[in-house]
């Protein structure tokens, strides 16, 4: 497994916050003015990412109404899949002015392809890095295709199964990827939260040697941060203006609002995860003196023995530990004791 993944100088892996990519998908609703300001607003909630799909109605399917070329059920029941891409794609003339834009805001882009014409118009763009999305995980010559631009690659993996995942997996790494993140995922829009099985995330990295993320399509921020502590170093979530704007994705997308707190909650997860540590933490030290310690809670003549009714382990701290009562109970003072003291080894005549 690579240690981590560079993305325009961010370093991705578990060793570093996670990154966040804002997909914009089809949300830009066929207005690039509108597509500008989902970057604006990614930018502004501190995504390190936005992303955006490269493809065209014809690159994707046929203009053909027969039924199975037509959705069943879900956000999209009866349309056909010509007409849902027509309206969801992203023109490609729009690409060099959003690649321009992100490069002003100081927001990384990239896209993903769908088929090699893309790949090469991306390449001309320099993208960065490529996303294979889940539909497309089973698609091994655009894997490949990808892999030789020696680009680092995300692929996303919903719909596939153990043995699909593998073999896009070696696919990339033989053709010469070098730095992959593999994305668990659930494509179902929205998803429930129970499909996830989040558990999977770790098995994942383990089984098949890869850095792991999340590509989420719940409708909150709960399962993606979630993830953070099961070892995902990379999430994504569509994102959007307004949820009730209308779009193809609109309906189970994050608006700025959740955007803002994915990215800061992500972090904390990130950061709160930390490493295995037993030892007194820097913020604990303030309060070591309420804990309990052993006190004289009644005055002690010098050469009294000390009972458990003149000596008990109460608040604050600053006396002997609680763990050594029984070791003193019997024991002759050696000077008097006011009660209200704590008691140390230097007040105690040894039995011995």
């Amino acid at each position: 497994m690579n240690e981590y993944v560079t993305i325009e100088e961010r370093k991705i892996g578990p060793q570093f916050p996670p990154y966040i990519i804002a997909e914009l998908s089809a949300n830009h609703n066929g207005d690039i003015k509108r597509a500008i300001q989902i970057l604006e607003m990614a930018k502004r909630s501190g995504a390190d990412a936005i992303k955006i799909q490269t493809y065209t109605q014809d690159t994707l399917t046929i203009n053909c109404d027969k039924p199975e070329f037509k959705i069943k059920g879900g956000l999209w029941d009866g349309r056909t899949l010509y007409d849902l891409y027509s309206e969801a794609h992203m023109p490609w003339e729009w690409h060099k002015p959003l690649f321009k834009k992100a490069n002003e805001l100081g927001i990384t882009i990239f896209s993903s392809p769908f088929d090699f014409t893309a790949v090469d118009f991306l390449e001309e763009l320099g993208a960065p890095a490529y996303k294979i999305a889940s539909f497309e995980a089973i698609d091994l010559p655009l894997i490949e295709y990808v892999a030789k631009t020696g680009k680092p690659m995300i692929i996303s993996t919903g719909m596939a199964n153990e043995e699909e995942i593998r073999e896009a997996v070696e696919t990339a790494k033989n053709a010469g990827c070098k730095e992959l993140v593999v994305l668990h995922c659930v494509s179902g829009y929205p998803a429930p939260a129970e499909d996830y099985n989040l558990a999977t995330i770790p098995d994942m990295a383990a089984r098949f040697d890869v850095l792991t993320g999340l590509s989420d399509h719940t409708i909150d921020n709960t399962t993606a941060i979630t993830s953070v502590a099961l070892g995902a170093c990379l999430i994504e979530k569509h994102v959007t203006l307004d949820r009730e704007g209308g779009g193809p994705d609109d309906s189970f997308s994050l608006e700025e609002p959740e955007l803002t707190q994915l990215c800061r909650d992500s972090k904390i997860a990130w950061q709160a995860l930390g490493k295995v540590n037993y030892q007194r933490k820097k913020s604990e030290e303030g309060n070591m003196v309420f804990r309990r310690s052993l006190y004289a809670v009644k005055d002690i003549a010098e050469g009294e023995r000390f009972t458990t009714k003149n000596v008990k382990s109460i608040r604050p701290g600053y006396g002997l530990k609680p763990k050594y009562l029984n070791q003193i109970i019997g024991c002759q003072s050696l000077k008097n004791i006011q009660a209200g003291t704590p008691i140390s080894f230097n007040f105690i005549k040894s039995n011995n």
